[in-house]
């Protein structure tokens, strides 16, 4: 019975899921019409809010780029490959390969969204050359599903908002939260402890029993996979001195050892402190190191970056997007987020507040797919009215981040890198997400009632 739904959710995506680009294009003419109607701004209005916010995600655009080009190049260096090679060994079945990787993502995606988005998807790659038999298309959202859990663990942007405290803090609450918050009644909390135990440890299972049968089952050739790494090496360099000097490793361990110098030293003055840049610096210097000379370098760079295409198109237009739903209306004097985010307000209780902010967050989030964006929209006004309705900050802010994620399994943007590395579309792996969405909800919003 669950593989006939899970078949139905897949082929149902398949049929009516567009391309990830179109997709964004949808919904920027849902936001526009919807904005107008529910703000009173008028067209141009909307239109200034839209182009307003269009470059508003540069920064991270390249970021996430380069998450996707430093992973990949790692991964492809000999020593990592064999990393790889012994994580998948212990793998004998399609079934354990699933449950594999699903844990490993979600362990790697608490500890840091970014890091767990790369080593997910590399090592489901792995296990895709190793592990005859297994659906691809499973095993890759497998590894995307333990995106789940980033904003309930240590890298979650709005826990470590809240811990920061100062003026920052209380203008984003509008005044709800001055003092900082202990990520002890956050991250660290007995009840979001629990909700992140049972995802982690139950999750698999669920991935696991989506499985499709053996005729129904899409694989994909090892030797695909590994030609699409190698490639780059099959081309032939000369004997100029040119060419010498790119296949010398003098310069690769001399820029590489500037790195790792300041790598120990960040580590050393800021602590267990993850975050985009130095994951991507640290992947960027272990790749030249471990590639041992520019050339080869040079050339994995080159096949990792045609991954590339989806994030540097779409993150404009999710960004117009971000700018029409948190741009204010001069006739109203409001957003659309935060018309959304009120809406909930409106009808919750002390008991139903936590489950009705994490459902709004979810809302919001699929059209603004940023924590700190979705914070912005979302803190000044769930914030105090969680102090009206006598309901802890720690938990309102903590079920808007448990949303933030939460719809992440329907919304490519994030999926994005995954994808690049593994050479598949969203249409692809949504199916299988779908179904741990609705999973997963079932469990949050439990565990925000009970505890």
């Amino acid at each position: 019975m669950f593989k006939k739904v899970t078949r139905a959710c897949v082929k149902l995506v398949q049929n009516y899921l567009p391309d990830p680009f179109l997709f964004a294009v949808i919904l920027t003419l849902i936001v526009f019409v919807a904005g107008m109607i529910t703000t009173a701004a008028g067209p141009l209005e909307m239109v200034k809010s839209w182009a307003g916010g269009f470059w508003g995600l540069l920064s991270f655009s390249m970021q996430m780029a380069l998450v996707l080009v430093t992973g990949h190049t790692l991964a492809s260096t000999p020593i990592v490959k064999k990393l790889l090679e012994k994580l998948a060994k212990p793998c004998k079945t399609p079934l354990q390969a699933i449950v594999a990787v699903t844990f490993v993502s979600t362990i790697a995606c608490w500890i840091n969204w970014g890091f767990g988005l790369v080593v997910g998807a590399l090592y489901a790659k792995q296990l895709a050359k190793t592990v005859k038999g297994v659906d691809y298309r499973l095993l890759i959202a497998s590894a995307y599903s333990g995106f789940l859990v980033w904003h309930a663990g240590i890298s979650g942007s709005i826990p470590l908002q809240m811990a920061s405290g100062g003026e920052a803090l209380s203008k984003a609450t509008a005044g709800a939260v001055v003092d900082p918050v202990s990520t002890s009644q956050t991250i660290f909390s007995s009840w979001n402890l629990i909700i992140v135990a049972v995802i982690l440890f139950t999750l698999p299972l669920v991935n696991r029993a989506m499985h499709p049968n053996k005729e129904d089952v899409i694989v994909v050739d090892p030797k695909l996979l590994e030609d699409e790494e190698v490639k780059g090496e099959a081309i032939k360099h000369g004997n100029t001195f040119a060419d010498k000097l790119e296949n010398s490793m003098v310069f690769s361990m001399l820029i590489g050892i500037m790195g790792l110098v300041y790598i120990v030293y960040y580590f050393y003055t800021e602590g267990f402190e993850l975050n985009l840049n130095i994951v991507n610096f640290i992947f960027l210097f272990l790749g030249i190191m471990l590639h041992k000379t520019p050339r080869k370098f040079l050339d994995a760079v080159t096949a990792a970056a045609k991954g590339t295409a989806g994030i540097i198109l779409q993150f404009p237009f999710y960004a117009g997007i971000m700018g029409m739903m948190t741009g204010v209306s001069a006739a109203s004097g409001t957003s659309l987020a935060g018309v959304i985010s009120q809406a909930f307000v409106n009808i919750s209780n002390q008991t139903t507040f936590p489950v009705f902010t994490f459902l709004s967050a979810g809302i919001v989030n699929f059209f603004v797919p940023s924590g700190g964006g979705q914070w912005a929209v979302q803190g000044p006004i769930m914030m105090p009215a969680s102090v009206e309705l006598g309901v802890s900050t720690a938990k309102t802010a903590m079920a808007i981040a448990w949303g933030d994620a939460w719809t992440n399994m329907i919304q490519p943007f994030w999926a994005l890198p995954a994808l690049g590395i593994a050479n598949l579309g969203a249409r692809d792996i949504m199916g299988f997400c779908l179904i741990d969405l609705i999973y997963a909800g079932v469990i949050i919003a439990l565990g925000l009632i009970i505890f």
